[in-house]
């Protein structure tokens, strides 16, 4: 013999929300309504307990609100340290770095040449390797000849400001 359970076509009492729903104030409405309209008539409820009742249900929506929103905040956040460490990484692009191998623990130096964000953490290559920032201990400076300026000259300026043409 099978025993089929109890259900209820009224979406007031018909099982719990499903797919994650919660209760609206539309249902919350409709427990009041029906607290009221079955309540004991020889010790009904009283007006206060309504009132706190709704009180409650309006604290808990602006909770939840607020809950929401500290969530958006907090990924904008994350979102925003991670656009920093790209762009704070990225000035590293042609400069010489000494960095800890993470293979063998040694203290190494070379170029960087591109920067990534991975997991989080600003990663950065460093003639083909990957060195994460954090295994960067020294930025040593523009790679000599990088920009075409040695900042050696040829020595016969003087350092007058005259350009030597005579001309007023």
């Amino acid at each position: 013999m099978t025993i089929q359970g109890i259900s209820s076509n009224d979406p007031l009492y018909g099982g719990s929300a499903s797919g994650g729903q919660t209760l609206g104030k539309d249902a919350f409405m409709k427990l009041l309504v029906n607290q009221l309209r079955y309540q004991d008539p020889m010790s009904p409820a009283k007006n206060e307990e309504f009132v706190a009742q709704l009180a409650q249900f309006s604290s808990l929506e602006q909770m939840e609100a607020l809950n929401e929103n500290i969530v958006g905040l907090a990924m904008l956040q994350q979102s925003n340290e991670l656009m920093s460490q790209l762009t704070n990484s990225s000035a590293l692009i042609g400069m010489s770095v000494r960095f800890v191998d993470p293979a063998t623990g040694e203290m190494r130096e070379g170029t960087v040449d591109s920067v990534r964000i991975e997991d989080g953490l600003a990663v950065l290559n460093v003639g083909g390797e990957d060195v994460p920032l954090a295994l960067v201990s020294e930025v040593l400076g523009d790679v000599e000849g990088g920009d075409g300026d040695s900042g050696e000259g040829d020595g016969s300026g003087d350092d007058s400001g005259d350009d030597g043409s005579g001309g007023e």
